[in-house]
């Protein structure tokens, strides 16, 4: 049986979940989803969300999460390309999108409270359960961030029993879901890891915990409140809470909590003690991406004597560093990130055979990232390749960088990005957002760097900004902030 389900104010059993994933199913079905189609969902965290995922899985499609952020031309770009059927969305979100919703796409309005036949609820309550053959259980269909080019959706065949097995041990590992957990969720779901974490926690749990927005404080509260085994949290939520005050954070019990699940976003190794020294050893990170899955786990046991580092292999999975040139890299040196997963089943790239051949070498996947591997196989990532500035000739990494600024008295969220200079090629600017209240100083920013990291590490710029272009679950949009300073320039990085 699903798992029960508490959202806000809402509580539901794993019996509900089931017959209501069972209506949907039955509904899509009546509205020509086949076995291996593709729904669209444009929703926040909202239960009727878990009613897709779970729905979707017996009717066998596989769900495609936009993200409730995009504009019209970006939600646009995937309802197109996905080859989506059906469309769930929230009211609100349909007005930025609705002239490029595909003609053919039928709707399901979410929240709307009309009771017109196409209103998610009252639809819901006209269909029957799906009663036909068996289909193929499938799970998102996710759209990578489009470092180069336009977002790929990666779809994902479906796992083989020996494949079940494994991938049941590395969701333990890396997720901390088994069967029975008591787990929490507040990152937004049109993310990849934040919707693979609400999948098991479903099938696996006993109680899966949807928070709509993050809050901090109310974060600890419901830990507390439902004695919460599993959070996921991305390292910018690891932020917030340290910073709340101490009779808060001390306020609330949260001896129950047995383990924090973390990826996305490599975490600042700072931030990572502190948690540690908070909460006890129960912070886990994890580094994955849509195409290869979960690749390694840094225990809690291990932060403290490999800071920065983003662990070890998890389950089966090989990793190798490469050149260019595609020679394998010694210990210690710079290369891209090469992996494969035997946990997971092979993916494509929705109508782009290419691009898919493309990231692979003898069996081994890169989504671009720079990194090496220690004397002990510890994976340390360094940046994005599409990240790195090149400096007169010295390859910088903002990760590092963004990983000290983030400790600086004052800041609550920074990005690092290169910017042209006629002398070097490229130079450094960081953009910071000040704490609520807090005044920030850029040039006392750049001596209190200066004091810590090496002087050509030090952004030659540094502008305060309300906000950065980044999404809920913690990743920058860096190539929006780039475009910025390079626009008008005749050479873009």
């Amino acid at each position: 049986m699903t798992a029960a389900l508490a959202c806000g104010t809402l509580q539901r059993s794993g019996a509900e979940t089931d017959a209501r994933a069972a209506r949907l199913a039955g509904g899509l079905a009546r509205l020509g989803i086949e076995d291996g189609d593709v729904v669209a969902v444009m929703l926040r965290n909202v239960p009727a969300f878990v009613d897709l995922i779970q729905g979707c899985r017996l009717a066998g499609a596989y769900y495609c999460q936009i993200n409730w952020h995009f504009k019209r031309d970006e939600a646009g770009y995937i309802l197109a390309d996905c080859g989506a059927k059906v469309l769930f969305v929230q009211p609100d979100l349909l007005a930025e999108i609705a002239a490029a919703v595909p003609s053919h796409v039928k709707l399901i309005i979410v929240g709307a409270d009309s009771g017109e036949a196409n209103d998610f609820d009252a639809w819901l309550a006209a269909q029957v359960p799906y009663a036909g053959p068996p289909r193929t259980p499938r799970g998102h269909m996710a759209y990578t961030s489009g470092t180069t080019g336009r977002p790929k959706g990666v779809r994902r065949l479906p796992l083989s029993p020996e494949q079940q097995a494994l991938s049941a041990q590395v969701t333990k590992e890396a997720l901390g879901i088994y069967p029975g957990v008591r787990s929490l969720l507040s990152a937004p779901l049109y993310h990849s890891a934040p919707s693979s974490f609400a999948q098991q926690s479903l099938l696996q749990g006993e109680l899966f915990v949807l928070e709509e927005k993050f809050d901090a404080e109310a974060t600890l509260a419901l830990i507390e409140r439902h004695r919460i085994d599993t959070v996921y949290l991305v390292p910018v939520m690891y932020v917030r809470l340290l910073r709340l005050p101490p009779q808060i954070r001390s306020h609330y019990d949260l001896s129950s909590l047995s383990f924090v699940a973390s990826t996305g976003s490599p975490c600042a190794p700072e931030v990572k003690k502190a948690m540690i020294d908070w909460l006890g050893p129960v912070i886990h990170e994890a580094y994955a991406s849509s195409e290869t899955g979960y690749i390694t786990v840094m225990k809690p046991q291990d932060a403290a004597r490999k800071p920065g580092s983003a662990g070890r292999a998890v389950g089966q999975a090989r990793i190798r560093i490469l050149d260019d040139a595609g020679r394998e890299l010694p210990s210690g040196e710079i290369g891209t990130i090469y992996a494969h997963q035997p946990a997971y089943s092979d993916f494509t790239y929705h109508g782009n055979e290419a691009a898919r051949r493309a990231i692979e070498r003898e069996g081994l996947a890169s989504v671009g990232d720079m990194g090496y591997l220690d004397d002990e196989g510890f994976l340390y990532v360094c940046d994005r390749a599409s990240d790195m500035v090149i400096s007169g000739g010295v390859n910088i990494y903002p990760a590092e960088i963004e990983h000290v600024l983030i400790t600086l008295p004052g800041i609550a969220d920074c990005a690092v990005v290169g910017i042209p200079d006629e002398e070097f090629g490229e130079a450094l600017a960081a953009q910071v957002v000040a704490e609520t209240g807090a005044t920030l100083d850029a040039e006392a920013i750049r001596r209190e760097l200066g004091l810590r990291i090496a002087g050509y590490k030090v952004p030659r710029r540094i502008d305060i900004v309300a906000a950065l272009p980044r999404d809920d679950n913690g990743k920058v949009q860096k190539r929006r902030i780039r475009d910025a300073y390079w626009s008008g320039k005749a050479r873009r990085i």
